[in-house]
Parts: C-alpha cells; structure tokens; sequence
C-alpha cells in the first residue's frame, strides 16, 4: 500500500470516529458514549492520511476477548475507499485474532447493506435472511 497511508494501533478519539460515521451516514452516537465505547475496544487501527495527518479510516474488535469477537467500524472516507485501505484494517485485525483469539472462538460482524462480498474473503459467510449479520468460528 501507498506509504502516504499509515496505519497505526489506536482507537480513533471521539471527534475523529464521529467524523468517520457521519462521512460514510451512520449518523452519530452520544459523545461520552462514544468516548466510553472507543476506550474499551480490545483492539483498534487508524489509518492516516500522512500529507494531511488525518484519520481516514479505522476499524475496531469488541467482545469478551474469549469466547467472542465483533468486528466493528471498519470505516474508510468515501474520497479514499477503493485503496486498500479497508483491505489493510481487516488484515490488521485479522492479525490480532490470529494472535489472540482461542481456538473455536465466536468472531462476528454486521455488514452494512452491499458489502458482505469484501468480508467473505476473510471467511466470513452471510447468515440466512431471518438471522441477519454475517459470523465465523475461529480457527487456529
């Protein structure tokens, strides 16, 4: 991937995960809820545009860090999707459960509407219509 895209382990602060949301339409979450929930992700990226060091994307793991993960937020500006960039956050979390998440561990997500063919090439399978989200079983 183009240097000019960094990626480094942290959680976006509030401000730039409410700019992200509002971005890509999600709306915003309250702000010290926001604060309270970026805190206790067990694993975040950003990825930052160096020429105007900007986060232009992150991704988020939540869970009990046992028997469950969540995929959350992987979120890339409009302007920047089509990169990579969104390739490399899932490769980085992707990473982290291969470090970390035991063997037979629930890891799930819910793909927002026409996107489920990017995650299915981490593995991930869409769940029939009446149990909407998107799951997978770890395996080491």
């Amino acid at each position: 991937m183009d240097e000019k895209y960094i990626l480094v382990e942290r959680s976006p602060t509030a401000e730039e995960y409410q700019k992200l949301r509002e971005a890509v339409g999600w709306g915003n979450v309250d702000f010290e809820a926001t604060e309270v929930g970026l805190h206790n992700s067990l694993f975040s990226v950003c990825i930052i545009y160096n020429y105007r060091n900007n986060v232009i994307g992150c991704g988020r793991l939540v869970g009990d860090g046992g028997i469950y993960f969540y995929i959350q937020d992987v979120i890339v500006l409009p302007e920047f999707q089509g990169k990579g960039i969104g390739k490399r956050i899932m490769a980085s979390i992707m990473d982290y459960l291969k470090a970390c998440a035991p063997p037979n561990a629930f890891v799930g997500l819910m793909a927002a509407k026409g996107v489920s063919k990017f995650y299915e090439r981490y593995d991930f399978m869409e769940r029939p219509a009446d149990a909407p989200g998107m799951f997978k079983i770890w395996k080491k």
